[in-house]
């Protein structure tokens, strides 16, 4: 700590330095009062929406002067003791550097210098402006509970202990940032998570070189895995779910939560995490299972549908003459590839315009879409029916897909594939098909681990799970993560 950094014994000298690390006379947020416990001189700093008003008022009240004080009794060694036994409704830290002080206060907490007294206190007074924790859009469950977390890291962390009331369960706070200093709290089982992995967790954030997470997770993503556009597929498995972020920290998973952002991200991330729903949980296994299989056949479906249409349609030999019907043969190749092209881009074009719209006029932008632009479009000649069909059954299979990470990875993918297989025909399918295979492989991911784990390297008994729903008494193991 540097000279200029630490706090002085004279009061007056301490609040000049304040004034010159802060705006408090330049910005209308900063609360400053200039108060007094006993005969000695103390100067009150807060942030004005960050802080808890009640808290403030009785802070106040604690440093009125008392009418029989005499001037000169009260002993300055005995202040922060005083303080503190004072304060037992908010925590109270005495600090001897202005750094921690400012940064203390930027993220709610009050300060409060007394009088020639060396350090600073800070009183942890945050109140964050917070919505209610409910259930997310893109993690509904018929059955379960429904609420999720929101922007404030202190919610979220009440919100997993309480369904984890283990004293295993530790939030280890970070801050992240040289302007923004935001708080990341990594979440994790003492004992059941891979302690390698959560080193190098702790370690990254330490020695991240970032000035601000402007989009909250987004930006912790991308700076945790650096990869380029050759790799779609998502590194990171994020869910705003408490009882789902609870069911990877007992299978020994680490959690990160950044603050202003509503999720978690689990670490480490593999691709089958993004087939499971959290509503085969809260169904019977005989029906989870059905429902996890119809995904997978949902997510093949996504990919392969349209571009094996447009292939088999550019070769009809290639099929019996039974199956001739399914396809289109009547138009020329030419015409075949810019009506694919046109359904693709439509149809993405409506599913946006829909999510984007307010609830009250997406489902009839829905409707306009399908039905009246469909007609319209055959009419014209800009598409034809089995295209539009086909079209429509890839959009409700990427539909079905849990994560809106991997329905657009897969998205990507299906019109890269389109693209080539129109061009090139057969040469162009299996060139997409193994550049496919390619990004898939080489995705990167935190930590070296594998991207296909359970699948490779092969643990049978954790695939297992992923595969089928099992009851409860046959979940998977606690350790299943050190087992890697």
């Amino acid at each position: 700590m540097s000279p200029s950094d630490s706090l002085s014994t004279s009061l007056e000298k301490n609040k000049a330095r304040l004034h010159q690390l802060l705006p408090l006379q330049k910005s209308f947020d900063f609360v400053t009062r200039d108060l007094s416990l006993g005969d000695i001189p103390c100067f009150f700093v807060g942030l004005n929406g960050l802080c808890d008003q009640e808290l403030i008022l009785k802070i106040f009240s604690e440093f009125s002067l008392p009418e029989d004080s005499t001037p000169g009794t009260t002993s300055l060694d005995t202040i922060p003791k005083e303080i503190i036994e004072q304060f037992l409704y908010t925590q109270v830290t005495a600090v001897p550097s202005f750094q921690r002080l400012v940064n203390a206060l930027l993220v709610g907490s009050a300060i409060l210098l007394v009088g020639n007294y060396g350090q600073g206190l800070i009183l942890d007074t945050r109140d964050y402006p917070d919505r209610d924790p409910d259930e997310s859009d893109t993690e509904k469950v018929i059955r379960g509970a429904k609420d999720g977390f929101v922007e404030s890291i202190v919610t979220n962390c009440c919100l997993i202990r309480r369904r984890l009331r283990s004293s295993r369960l530790t939030f280890a706070a970070q801050s992240v940032g040289n302007l923004s200093h935001t708080d990341v709290a990594v979440a994790y089982m003492e004992g059941l998570c891979d302690p390698k992995l959560l080193s190098q967790v702790q370690e990254k954030l330490r020695t991240l070189s970032a000035s601000a997470l402007t989009m909250g997770v987004q930006s912790l993503k991308e700076l945790l895995v650096k990869k380029s556009m050759f790799h779609p597929m998502p590194d990171f498995y994020l869910t705003q779910r408490p009882d789902v972020a609870c069911s990877y920290l007992t299978e020994g998973y680490i959690l990160l939560l950044v603050d202003n952002s509503p999720f978690a991200l689990v670490l480490p991330c593999t691709v089958f995490q993004f087939t499971q729903s959290p509503e085969d949980y809260y169904r019977s296994p005989a029906v989870g299972t059905y429902l996890r299989l119809v995904r997978f056949l949902c997510l093949l479906v996504s990919l392969f549908f349209m571009p094996l249409f447009l292939l088999f349609s550019l070769n009809p030999g290639w099929l019996p003459e039974i199956l001739h019907p399914m396809i289109t043969s009547d138009v020329s190749p030419l015409a075949l590839f810019i009506y694919v092209l046109f359904v693709e881009l439509g149809l993405d074009l409506f599913k946006y315009a829909s999510a984007h719209t307010a609830s009250d006029y997406s489902g009839a932008l829905s409707i306009v879409g399908g039905l009246l632009i469909g007609d319209m479009a055959i009419n014209l000649q800009w598409a034809s029916v089995e295209v539009i069909f086909y079209g429509a059954v890839t959009l409700l299979a990427t539909l079905s897909l849990p994560s809106v990470e991997l329905s657009d990875a897969v998205r990507l993918y299906r019109f890269f594939l389109i693209l080539l297989t129109g061009l090139f025909s057969a040469w162009g399918f299996g060139i997409g098909l193994a550049l496919i295979l390619l990004s898939l492989i080489t995705t990167p991911v935190f930590g070296k681990k594998s991207y296909f784990w359970p699948l490779f390297p092969f643990h049978w008994e954790a695939l297992r799970t992923l595969l089928f729903r099992y009851p409860t008494f046959k979940a998977q193991p606690e350790k299943k993560q050190q087992q890697k």
